[in-house]
Order: C-alpha cells, then structure tokens, then sequence
C-alpha cells in the first residue's frame, strides 16, 4: 500500500472517529435533560457523570501515575476546569434555557480565546479572526432574540457564558503549563486523571449523599416517551464522556486541528436537532440562523489565527483535542 493511500485511509478513519465524537458529545444534553427534569439537581448528574466515567477510565490513571508528580497543574486545570466547570455549568444551563442555545453559547470559547490572545497577551490576530468574533456575537444576539427583551432565562444564559469561560480558561492554563523541552504528556492519562480531579471536586460541591437515588431507579419523560434512567445514565457515562472523549483524542491524531476543529463544530448542530426531535425544542427561523452564523463566526476565528497562535490551543471541541495535538506535535 502506498504512502498516500495509507494517508488518505487515515484521514477518513480520522474523520470518521471524529463525527462519532461530535455525535457523543452532542447527545449529552438531551440525554441528562429529562433526568433533571426527573427531579435529579443538576451537580448531581454532572457528579453522576464524571465519577461514572473516572471509574472507566481508572486503568488509564494507573498506567500514567508518573504524570501526577510530572504533571500536577495541568491535572488540576483539567479536573477543575475542562471537567468540573465545563460540565457543572453547561448541565445547569441546561435546567434553565433549550440544550441547542447553551451548547451555541459554549462555543463561543473559539473567539473569547482570541479575546485574551489580543487585549491580554498583547498579540495580533488577523481581520478574519475578529470578522469571526463579530460574526459569532452577531449570531449569539440572533439565537437569544435580543430584540424581545432576552427571552431566555438570563441566569441560564451567564451559566452557558460561564461554561465557555472554564474552557477558555483551561486553554490558557494549557498554555502555559510545563517547561519547555518537556516530554509531552499522554492525552489519555490527563484525560483520566483530570476526570478523577473532576470526581474528586464534584463530590465535595455536589454533595451526592443528598441525591434523590430513587430517581435512578425509575424512568424519565423523553417528550412523551418513558425512558429507564438507568439507560440516560449509561448513554451519559459511557457515551457522551468516555466515548467521546476517547474518539476526540484520536481523531485529532489523525486530523490537522483546523479540520477536527470544523468537525467539531457539528457538535452544537447535532444536539441542536436532537433536542429538537427527541425533546421537541424548536428554534425559530432566527434562531437557526443565528447559531449557523455563530458556528460559521467559530471557525473563522479559530482557523485565521497566525501561525504561531495556531499551533496553541484554539481549536474548537474541548480541551482534550489540544492535548492530543500537543502530543502528535512532539
């Protein structure tokens, strides 16, 4: 088999992983909605979630316990921030305002990243990346329906802002954690043990012990339809974290960032339509448009950075993509 075949069979294997990772990702929401409208708080699901996951992926912890003394900022900023805040914030956002509004509000994390490369760190970015800033705030005012007086929940609305501060947040962290010359840490390993930092911060926020547990033991309202808790849980753990976040990180092996990054984005477009069909959230005709300007705002931004800001973690679709680049880059 030629170089260029078995390029081009690992650029659709790469592609391929990273729509699965989109679709996991963007099914959380719908999946833990109707557990918190079961009567579940939403720190709860978001604790049952991450320790769920923390649990799976603890073989994973084991094989890189080097990166604890290596690595302990990075493992701190993952858990607290790419983890716990990111996940705390999105899922009470979700209790407040429609899942497809608060991911499309997350993913302004692209440009709000290139807002501290520019009034904080000083540094130039492109015409086209502020053209995507603007266009991405533009679409936000379109998704939200500014004009009627913000229609949505405004507490729902800082806590989704808030949700894409955590990542932008962890993408500075990122930037500046470890020495130079470092072997670059395994991404699988951070993923793990920033899930069990998570778990660790969550259980001390959350207080589980208060749960209401029998919720678990019965089923929740899916726009009409009884679903087994146990079955949304599952998705949750299995799926929307372990799945995807595995996925994520291999595409990204596979993938330039730009090209994960653009697939990414189909994130806020998969779970917009399935909030849509299995919650029957409909957004009106501006709305829509609106969160197709935001998505197209969020790749402007993110794939017009100079080169050197490139190369740094502003790629769309979580923290973990900017750690397997900085590993593939190694």
């Amino acid at each position: 088999m030629s170089v260029s075949s078995q390029g081009s069979r690992g650029k659709g294997v790469g592609l391929g992983l990273a729509l699965v990772s989109a679709l996991a990702f963007g099914g959380s929401g719908v999946a833990a909605k109707p557990l918190i409208e079961a009567g579940l708080d939403p720190l709860h699901v978001v604790w049952l979630r991450v320790t769920g996951a923390a649990l799976v992926m603890l073989p994973l912890a084991v094989r890189h316990r080097a990166l604890v003394r290596r690595r302990p900022a990075l493992l701190a900023g993952f858990g607290l921030l790419a983890v716990a805040g990111v996940q705390a914030c999105y899922f009470a956002a979700l209790s407040r305002i429609p899942v497809g509004v608060a991911l499309l509000i997350e993913y302004l994390a692209p440009a709000l990243v290139l807002g501290w490369v520019r009034f904080v760190q000083r540094r130039p970015v492109t015409r086209a990346a502020a053209l995507g800033v603007v266009l991405a705030a533009g679409g936000l005012a379109c998704v939200v329906e500014v004009w009627s007086g913000l229609s949505f929940d405004a507490l729902g609305l800082l806590l989704a802002l808030a949700a894409a501060c955590c990542q932008v947040g962890y993408f500075v962290l990122a930037d500046h954690g470890g020495d130079a010359g470092d072997e670059a840490p395994d991404p699988l390993g951070v993923i793990a043990y920033g899930l069990l930092v998570g778990a660790l911060v969550l259980t001390v926020v959350a207080r589980p012990w208060t749960m209401r547990w029998s919720v678990l033991t019965g089923t929740a309202d899916m726009n009409g339809t009884a679903v087994p808790a146990p079955v949304l849980l599952g998705w949750i753990v299995l799926i929307a974290t372990v799945v995807a976040y595995v996925t994520g990180v291999l595409s990204v092996r596979r993938l330039s960032p730009q090209v994960a990054g653009v697939v990414a984005c189909l994130e806020a477009v998969i779970a917009t339509v399935l909030a849509w069909v299995l919650l029957g959230e409909h957004l009106s005709a501006p709305q829509i448009a609106g969160g197709a300007v935001v998505l197209v705002g969020a790749f402007i931004a993110q794939s017009s950075t100079p080169a050197k800001a490139a190369a740094e973690p502003v790629a769309g679709g979580g923290p973990e993509r900017e750690l397997s680049e900085h590993r593939t880059s190694a």
